[in-house]
């Protein structure tokens, strides 16, 4: 779940495990990706922009960020703080047994740090890109040097994602081995068909000039565009384990951790598999492609989080396809209505056979480059498939949050979303909230 799993194998130590073998490769991929069981652990991570709460399009000096950043981590949290590149701030859940352990938490921290930022005369801002400009770069790191090296290769898009995106993730269980409503394989596909409705109900990134302009969540479209395969979801009617494995595999490497501060290497068309053949045709410890040593079961482990799916799968479901959410409430929507619709019986009931009349609209492309997922990102909810879709889901996730213990202050946050868009096929993007401008800004 959100606070541990993710975090990147120690840079400092790139050699702490044997060289690894393709099919030991396969095999480690296949047992992580979807660990089964009953479905009932939930976690969130929150990514917002900080701003200055008198002048919001204005950019914030680097140190004065910095400073935020540091009074923020000096709180005594529950939640894990992160700093993304371009000084977006992110706080990661504990993984929670209930909706109430998952939020209250997160609730009680954003208070806090809200708190320390506002003696600053700065505010968590809630939107799915920045649109201000130039981008800048805050962290500075061997990590972080070599994505911008890499992703510079393909053009302007994963600077964008690094510096200027911003999001709400929800993960849940992968569910049940067997099948049924609760079996992660229809967990699975249902994910990639319901996705699409979550990306036009929270679109909160409009564009108004630029590559995207006219798009409900620009967001999006930026992730779309980082990498010919890095953001995509396996073909939709692979098996799982065996689709994910296939995948992870056959994506690139972003680049090699090497010990120290320098440089490391960002290699150019190098699968995973690449390397691992490479390194097994030169025999154990010899050098490999480009001089590289043998890929080790840490470089695996380090390979998974470089990549970007939209629902990304490390031991459960992780949804990355959601715009962070305007006002200081709005992030409970998505993380209620997720955990709703894939861990209440009834409600997934409901949204699978939503999600089912989207199936022939989503067609055999991958999401997100299929046309569901694209109209989605261009029009949010104004498209007819999709407000029909989402109007279910949420008429369902509203009666099952009672169900789930959800307290009143959260059955009324969702509730009021609901009839304010879904019910209105509206989404966050067309009240605005992307302006900057003015002399107050948004939470």
């Amino acid at each position: 779940m959100p606070q541990d799993s993710y975090a990147p194998p120690d840079p400092q130590a790139p050699g702490d495990s044997a060289a690894l073998g393709e099919t030991a490769a396969e095999d480690l991929v296949h047992g992580i990706c979807f660990k089964t069981g009953p479905p009932r652990i939930l976690g969130a991570e929150l990514e917002w922009l900080v701003l200055d709460a008198e002048r919001p399009g204005e950019t914030l000096p680097p140190d004065r960020l910095t400073a935020a950043h540091d009074a923020a981590r000096a709180l005594p949290l529950h939640s894990r703080l992160t700093i993304e590149p371009g000084g977006q701030l992110e706080l990661s859940s504990a993984p929670a047994p209930s909706l109430s352990g998952c939020v209250d938490g997160l609730q009680a921290d954003l208070t806090a740090v809200r708190a320390a930022l506002r003696s600053r005369g700065l505010v968590l801002h809630g939107t799915g890109r920045d649109p201000r400009r130039p981008l800048r770069r805050l962290l500075h790191s061997p990590r972080y040097d070599a994505m911008e090296s890499y992703f510079d290769r393909t053009g302007p898009a994963g600077r964008a994602m690094m510096c200027s995106s911003a999001s709400v993730q929800v993960c849940v269980d992968a569910g049940y081995e067997e099948p049924g409503p609760l079996g992660y394989g229809r967990r699975w596909r249902l994910a990639h068909l319901l996705g699409a409705v979550f990306v036009a109900a929270f679109a909160n990134s409009p564009a108004h000039e630029g590559p995207y302009a006219g798009w409900r969540c620009s967001r999006q479209g930026i992730w779309n565009d980082i990498d010919a395969r890095r953001s995509l979801a396996p073909p939709a009617d692979a098996e799982p384990r065996a689709g994910w494995t296939r995948h992870a595999l056959d994506t690139e490497v972003m680049c090699v951790r090497s010990e120290g501060e320098g440089p490391w290497p960002v290699p150019r068309g190098m699968t995973f598999r690449d390397w691992l053949r490479a390194a097994e045709a030169t025999g154990a410890g010899a050098p490999g492609p480009d001089g590289l040593r043998p890929p080790t079961a840490a470089d695996l482990e380090y390979h998974l989080t470089t990549l970007f799916p939209p629902v990304r799968p490390r031991g459960h479901l992780e949804f990355r396809m959601i715009d962070a959410q305007p006002g200081e409430d709005g992030w409970l929507v998505p993380v209620a209505v997720v955990h709703a619709l894939f861990d209440d019986p009834e409600a997934a009931e409901s949204a699978y056979r939503a999600a089912k009349a989207l199936a022939d609209t989503h067609g055999p492309r991958p999401s997100p480059r299929n046309p569901l997922w694209q109209s989605a990102a261009r029009h949010g909810l104004a498209d007819p498939e999709l407000r029909t879709a989402a109007a279910t889901c949420f008429r369902a996730a509203v009666e099952a949050l009672p169900r789930l213990g959800a307290s009143r202050h959260v059955q009324d946050v969702v509730g009021a979303f609901t009839e304010r868009f879904p019910l209105r096929g509206r989404c966050p993007a067309d009240d605005g909230y992307l302006q900057l401008t003015g002399t107050g800004a948004r939470s």
